[in-house]
C-alpha cells in the first residue's frame, strides 16, 4: 500500500473537509477526469480511479474513521464493509452529472454510457486568412482551403466495401457490451463493459471500404467561401457555421473558425474602430493657414486649418473611420495630427527673408514663448525659501 498517495491529498481537500464540501469536490474532479469526456488524454482513467477510490472512502464515516487512525492498511486489513456513502453515493453523483455513466466504467473496461451509435458531432476544425489593411476595413469575399473529414463517397459512410454491409457482432450479439467481473479494493464489482470487438457498435465490418478502410469517413481538401465582414481587426475570429468535419452516425458538422491577420498599412494606424494619421504642413501653411488634402479609407477629403496652428495639432474627421461590422451606419472616426516640418538647405536669400521676418514679429506673435519666459522670471525672482 505504500505507493498510493494520501486520500485527502488526491482530492485535494483537508482532513477537517466536510461531506458537502468533499461531494463537490468529487463532483468538479469527476467532470474534470472522466475518460469518456477526455478520450485523447491516457492519464484521464487512471486520475478518475484514483479519486473515485478516495472519495469511496472518505464519503463513508466509517472507512474514513479507520483510515484516519490506520491509513491505508487499516483498510486493507478489514475496514471495508459497507457503510453510508460508498458506491450509492458516486452512482448517484455520476448520474447527475453524465445521465448514467455506471460503476461499471471506473475501474477500468465498464460501460461508460457513451452509445457507440449515438450522432456526434464533428470537430471543429481552425485556419487563418491574411487580409490587406484595406480589405480588413471593407470587407471581402475569401476562398481558404481547408482538409476536413467527410462521408467516404466510395461507401457513403457505411465502412463496408460495395455489396457488401456490417454483420451482427458474435461477441455481443449485437447489445453492444459484454458482461465482465473485476476485482476492486471494495470487492469484486460485476459491470458491463463495450465489446471489445465491435466497439460498443454491436455491428463488425468484416469486408471494409478500401477507400476509407472501415472508417466511413476520408479526409480530403475543401475550398470554403468565406464572407469576411467589413471592420474585421487582427487578430479576431470568424466562427463558420458547420464546415468543420462531418459528423459521426448522423451528427452534425463541427465548424471552421478562421483566425484574421491584418497587414500594417503605411498612413494608417487603427485603434479600434478609429483610424489616426500624421500629416505635414509646411510652416507657411501652419503660419498663415490653408487647406490641405487628407487622405481617408473613402478617398482625399479636403480640411481648412486655421492661421498659427501649432505643431502636434489633432483635429477629427467624424464617421471617417472604420464601421462596425455588420452595423453599416455606425462608424468612428478618423485623427489627424499635422506636424510642421521646419524647412533645411536653405540658401542665403531663402535664410536673409527669415531673419527679416523674424525682426519684424513682436512678442505677441508668439505668445507661448512669451508665456514661458514670464513664468521664468517669476521663478528666478522669487525669494529663496517661498
Amino acid at each position: 500500500m505504500a505507493d498510493k498517495r494520501d486520500y485527502y491529498e488526491v482530492l485535494g481537500v483537508g482532513r477537517s473537509v466536510t461531506d458537502e464540501e468533499l461531494k463537490k469536490v468529487y463532483r468538479q474532479l469527476a467532470r474534470k477526469y472522466h475518460p469518456d469526456l477526455h478520450p485523447d488524454d491516457p492519464t484521464a482513467e487512471d486520475k478518475f480511479k484514483e479519486i473515485t477510490e478516495a472519495y469511496e472512502v472518505l464519503s463513508n464515516s466509517e472507512k474514513r474513521s479507520i483510515y484516519d487512525q490506520y491509513g491505508h492498511d487499516g483498510l486493507e486489513n478489514g475496514g471495508m464493509g459497507a457503510g453510508a456513502g460508498g458506491f450509492s453515493d458516486v452512482s448517484e453523483i455520476l448520474e447527475s452529472l453524465f445521465g448514467g455513466m455506471g460503476m461499471g466504467g471506473m475501474f477500468g473496461g465498464g460501460s461508460r454510457g457513451m452509445n457507440a451509435n449515438a450522432p456526434r458531432q464533428g470537430k471543429d476544425l481552425s485556419a487563418s486568412v491574411t487580409l490587406d489593411f484595406m480589405e480588413a476595413v471593407k470587407g471581402k469575399s475569401q476562398t481558404i482551403q481547408i482538409h476536413r473529414m467527410e462521408s467516404c463517397s466510395d461507401c457513403h459512410g457505411s465502412g463496408s466495401a460495395n455489396g457488401s454491409s456490417a454483420e451482427v457482432c458474435s461477441d455481443c450479439q449485437g447489445r453492444g457490451t459484454v458482461k465482465a467481473t473485476q476485482r476492486t479494493p471494495f470487492g469484486v464489482i460485476s459491470s458491463s463493459k463495450p465489446c471489445p470487438r465491435c466497439g460498443g457498435k454491436g455491428k463488425v465490418i468484416s469486408n471494409p471500404c478500401q477507400k476509407c478502410k472501415g472508417a466511413g469517413r476520408v479526409r480530403v481538401p475543401k475550398n470554403i467561401t468565406v464572407n469576411i465582414p467589413a471592420g474585421i481587426d487582427d487578430g479576431q475570429t470568424l466562427s463558420v457555421g458547420g464546415q468543420g468535419d462531418v459528423g459521426i452516425n448522423g451528427g452534425p458538422n463541427g465548424n471552421l473558425y478562421v483566425a484574421v491577420n491584418v497587414r500594417p498599412h503605411p498612413l494608417y494606424v487603427r485603434e479600434g474602430y478609429d483610424i489616426h494619421c500624421d500629416i505635414p504642413i509646411t510652416y507657411a501653411q501652419a503660419a498663415l493657414g490653408d487647406e490641405i488634402v487628407v487622405p481617408t479609407i473613402d478617398g482625399n477629403v479636403k480640411y481648412l486649418i486655421g492661421e498659427g496652428t501649432q505643431n502636434g495639432t489633432v483635429f477629427r474627421l467624424r464617421g471617417k473611420g472604420v464601421t462596425r461590422p455588420n452595423r453599416a451606419n455606425d462608424r468612428g472616426d478618423q485623427y489627424v495630427k499635422v506636424f510642421v516640418e521646419v524647412p533645411k538647405n536653405l540658401s542665403k536669400k531663402q535664410k536673409d527673408l527669415i531673419n527679416q521676418l523674424e525682426a519684424s514679429l513682436e512678442s505677441k506673435n508668439y505668445a507661448k514663448r512669451e508665456g514661458f519666459f514670464k513664468k521664468l522670471k517669476d521663478i528666478l525672482n522669487k525669494p529663496i525659501g517661498e
